[in-house]
This record gives C-alpha cells, sequence and structure tokens, in this order.
C-alpha cells in the first residue's frame, strides 16, 4: 500500500472540508433538537459533487476510484458536522445508485443517475422489515407475477431517506423456499398506487436524516421496473452491503480526527488546579488512546478500500473496518465527553451529538455481532 496522497486528492480533501465548514454548518443543533431534514444542504452537497464522486462522468457522476472517495468522504466528515446529513447521503450513494450503477439497465440508468446524483432526487434502500433485521433475506414482502407484471406486498422498515425520498429500491422474494435465491429487486417511483410511506421515525441519533416504514399494498409495476434478473436480488443486496460496509463509516474517520484536536485545544486552555488539564495522564492519556484508535480505524479502512480497488471481494477486511471504526467512534464520543466533563454533556457544545449520532453506526449496514460473525466465517469457524 502507499500511504502518501496526490496533490490532487489533497487539494480535493481541503476543497470538501473547506466547503462542508462553510455551507454544511447552518442550523444544525436546531435541525437536530426538531428532527428536521436539511434538504437544501443536501442539494449544495449534490452540486458540489458530493453523490456523484465515485459515479461515471455520463450520469453527472465524477469518476473518482474507491481510494479517492473515500479520503473524500474522511474530508467531509471533518468539515461537516451534521452526521445526520452524512449518513443519508452515503446510504443513498451505496445502497441505491451503486446497484443502479452496477445491474440496472440503460434506461434505468438514464431515467434515475442523473436525478440522484444532482440531489434533484432522494433515494431510499428497501430491505429490513418487522422480522427480517440481522437475518436479512427472511423477507416476507412478497412479488407475485401477473402476465408481465409484479404486485407487491409487504412493509419495510428503518428505512433511511424513505420520508422524503422519490425513488425506492425494494427487494422481495418471489419464491421463499428458495430463500436468498428467490428475492428479487424493483425500482418504484414515489406517488405508485399502492406505495406509501410513514412519518419520520423518531430516533436517538442521526435524527436530521429522516427514516420511515414503506408499506406496499398490492403495489403493481411492470417489467422494467425490476432491477436485474428475478431471484438476482440477493446478490444485488449483498454487492451494495459489500461497497456500504466499506465506505459509509469513511466521514467517521474525519469526524474522530476533527474531535481530537477539539480535545487537545480544549486540554490546553482549560485550567484546573492552577495547570492546564492536558498537564494531567488522567486526561492526556485519554486523547491518546483517541488518537490510536484514529490511526487503527483509518489502517483498516484504507485497506480494505485498496484491497477493493484491486478487485478483491476482501469481505473479512471490509467487517472488519466496518467493526472497529463503529466501535472506535462510540469510544471516542464517549472520550471527548468525559475530556470536557459537564461542558460535553450539554448540547451547546455538540459533543453529545456525535455520540448520539455514532451509536447507530454499531447498527446500521450490519450490526457489530454479524461484522464478528461474518469475521469468523472468514476464519472457518
Amino acid at each position: 500500500m502507499d500511504f502518501s496522497w496526490s496533490d490532487e486528492q489533497l487539494e480535493l480533501y481541503r476543497s470538501i472540508a473547506s466547503f462542508a465548514q462553510k455551507e454544511l454548518n447552518d442550523h444544525t443543533v436546531e435541525h437536530d433538537h426538531a428532527g428536521i431534514f436539511p434538504r437544501d444542504l443536501w442539494r449544495k452537497a449534490a452540486e458540489f459533487g458530493i453523490l456523484g464522486l465515485p459515479f461515471p462522468e455520463e450520469y453527472g457522476g465524477s469518476g473518482q476510484d474507491i481510494l479517492t472517495t473515500l479520503f473524500a468522504l474522511e474530508a467531509l466528515g471533518y468539515g461537516c458536522r451534521d452526521n445526520g446529513l452524512i449518513f443519508g447521503l452515503n446510504a443513498q450513494m451505496w445502497a441505491v445508485q451503486t446497484p443502479i450503477v452496477r445491474y440496472g439497465s440503460d434506461a434505468q440508468k438514464q431515467a434515475y443517475l442523473p436525478k440522484l446524483i444532482s440531489g434533484a432526487w432522494i433515494g431510499a434502500h428497501g430491505m429490513t422489515e418487522p422480522d427480517a433485521g440481522s437475518d436479512a433475506f427472511a423477507l416476507s414482502t412478497a412479488a407475485v407475477k401477473r402476465g408481465d407484471r409484479y404486485v407487491l406486498n409487504g412493509t419495510k422498515i428503518f428505512t433511511s431517506n424513505a420520508p422524503t425520498a422519490d425513488l425506492f429500491l425494494i427487494f422481495a422474494t418471489m419464491n421463499r423456499k428458495r430463500g436468498f435465491m428467490g428475492i428479487t429487486a424493483f425500482l418504484i417511483d414515489k406517488g405508485t398506487p399502492g406505495l406509501s410511506v410513514s412519518k419520520p421515525i423518531e430516533k436517538m441519533g442521526l435524527r436530521t436524516s429522516p427514516m420511515g416504514e414503506v408499506v406496499l399494498e398490492n403495489c403493481e409495476v411492470g417489467p422494467d421496473q425490476r432491477l436485474g434478473r428475478e431471484g438476482n436480488g440477493g446478490t444485488i443486496f449483498k454487492h451494495s452491503m459489500m461497497w456500504e460496509r466499506c465506505s459509509i463509516l469513511a466521514s467517521y474517520v474525519g469526524t474522530m480526527q476533527r474531535q481530537i484536536e477539539v480535545c487537545t485545544r480544549y486540554a490546553k486552555e482549560r485550567r484546573q488546579f492552577d495547570s492546564p488539564i492536558g498537564a494531567f495522564q488522567a486526561v492526556s492519556h485519554r486523547i491518546v488512546d483517541m488518537k490510536v484508535r484514529l490511526e487503527s480505524a483509518r489502517l483498516l479502512l484504507y485497506r480494505a478500500g485498496w484491497l477493493r480497488a484491486r478487485g478483491e471481494e476482501a469481505g473479512m477486511e471490509v467487517a472488519m473496518a466496518k467493526l472497529y471504526l463503529s466501535e472506535a467512534a462510540v469510544q471516542n464520543a464517549l472520550d471527548a465527553i468525559q475530556v470536557h466533563g459537564g461542558y460535553g454533556y450539554t448540547t451547546e457544545f455538540g459533543i453529545e451529538r456525535e455520540l448520539r449520532d455514532a451509536v447507530g453506526g454499531r447498527l446500521y449496514s450490519g450490526t457489530s455481532e454479524i461484522q464478528k460473525e461474518l469475521i469468523a466465517g472468514a476464519l472457518g469457524l
């Protein structure tokens, strides 16, 4: 692995971090408190090129390689304090746009990708169900074929972006006995008869990223709305999850870097017992632990990205990166609160929000327990 970045990559990092600091941090505390989705900031991020980073230029993207994309997302996390906005952007990029690029027809790519990448449309990925979470393929949402059309019935839950989405990627089973091989994916536009969406679900963190329930009641779609072949939905899901797990937490590397800088400044400025609190090992060693976690997470992330760039599946490495990064983000946020003491517990400083946001990383895109199962399986256990 080459640990250096080119001048172009460094300039991209600086430009994204600067853009995010100046344009994406307005009213973050108020938006989080009220659970407001900042669609104007979503459009700004899209217009800057965030949603198009790794996607083909012909659809409005910039065609960046995966390592450059991860570095750019790290910059986004460093500059933007709205983790909900970043999460929503990532959810669309990896769980909606990526499968369309890989499995979509030319007509589907032309119809959807320019709208999604430009920010004109928002996409949602519907897999999780009330009884199918970690056991992702135990779906009850069913697609029945009638002639050349499909009728879908079922419920999706915890669907990110759903309350604001214009396009839904829905997974449904056509043959439960076939399990993984019986699943088919569909692209369904907002407003399609039989598709309805709940109000945003209140949640602990990532509150600016709306999450809702999607209900399908005799929702009829045509063959042009099927993504890929019949029975290929499981493969499509696994492909998108591999990219999502590799990439969705890259922004937390930037967030943890910013947290360390904030904590270091505070530890130098805050005085107790006639000394800066950074002079006490209880504080300085805590920040050291934060730094070690950050650099360990960074290495795991970019190694997984490097392997993916080489065309390797890297399932174990991706799972390790997702597992460690998500756990490190939670612990670093806890340590940042502890360094700031009572101030860190207040809403004003914004540190408690980053803890609430980080907890979600242990759950979405496969829980920490699922990542351990994947790693154990790769080890032959």
